[in-house]
């Protein structure tokens, strides 16, 4: 398969991330599908895919003839049998038992030509793609939230990847507008691996007592860092990124440096998943 043949391009799961993703990819010209069993998750990447379209009129980036038809390549769907396509780009979430499931799922939906990528950010693709037939077309497809924004996209090929369909997934996150980098599969990849210690070792030092989660912050951002690690997590999703810490600290066989913080695990268990809920480490509801 060549960049010119693909055509469609199928998202599984309809979160932050997922809805992003669909997003940019029908921008880029692609019959686009999202889908998730879900339907109010559906109903909201739905709505927020039309405001931030519609944002981008209001900003004169794309015109409203534009915003119309790329709106008009977006499908959504709770049907998994409907995702039939040319790549398929699973963002579920960070658990390997559920990605195997869906991945085994979609390859008796598909032929064995359709790229079956994995948005994993921790999660080894080896791993992932490890019963799944003909596995040389699964490999790793990583972007970074918000997925509109930021550029980056980590290809990882795992241990059965064909060289082929990693170039041609570094060639379409070009199409998509963002930059891609290869990286070899190891748990957390680049970006995540060289990220931990900014989250654990601030939650290590909430947890001690040293200084309060806004002071952090402002440390953080004095020193040039755009967003401190609390707001961050909070932008990326608490449960989230207690998800990619707990599945590295499995992967690398429960290093210490990994350990994923008590704090975090009570923030998750009351719900406080950061800005997607209106509370997480900051509390957005008292927000204008």
């Amino acid at each position: 398969m060549s960049l010119d043949q693909i055509h469609i391009i199928a998202i599984a799961g309809a979160g932050t991330m997922g809805a992003g993703i669909a997003q940019i990819c029908a921008q880029a010209g692609f019959r686009t599908m999202l889908y998730d069993l879900n339907l109010d998750m559906l109903d909201r990447a739905r709505s927020a895919n039309r405001n931030s379209i519609e944002m981008l009129v209001q900003k004169q980036r794309i015109t409203p003839e534009e915003a119309g038809q790329i709106l008009s390549r977006l499908s959504y769907t709770q049907e998994l049998e409907q995702l039939k396509a040319d790549v398929v780009i699973e963002a579920i979430i960070e658990k390997l038992e559920p990605k195997q499931e869906l991945f085994k799922a979609l390859a008796e939906i598909n032929g064995p030509a359709t790229i079956l990528a994995t948005n994993t950010s921790s999660i080894p693709v080896t791993r992932i793609a490890a019963g799944i037939p003909h596995p040389e077309r699964v490999a790793g497809f990583h972007f970074f939230n918000p997925a509109a924004v930021m550029k980056l996209v980590e290809v990882i090929s795992g241990a059965a990847t064909a060289p082929e369909v990693a170039q041609l997934l570094e060639e379409l996150a070009k199409k998509l507008g963002k930059t891609p980098v290869h990286a070899a599969d190891s748990p957390g990849f680049i970006v995540n691996r060289v990220a931990r210690p900014y989250y654990v070792e601030a939650l290590q030092i909430l947890e001690e007592g040293v200084a309060d989660f806004e002071t952090i912050d402002q440390l953080m951002e004095s020193l040039g860092f755009k967003m401190g690690p609390f707001r961050l997590m909070d932008l990326i999703g608490v449960d989230t990124n207690f998800s990619v810490t707990s599945a590295m600290y499995e992967s690398f066989f429960y290093d210490g440096k990994f350990r994923p913080s008590r704090i975090q695990q009570q923030k998750v268990a009351a719900g406080h998943h950061g800005r997607k809920s209106g509370r997480g480490f900051y509390n957005y509801t008292q927000q204008a």
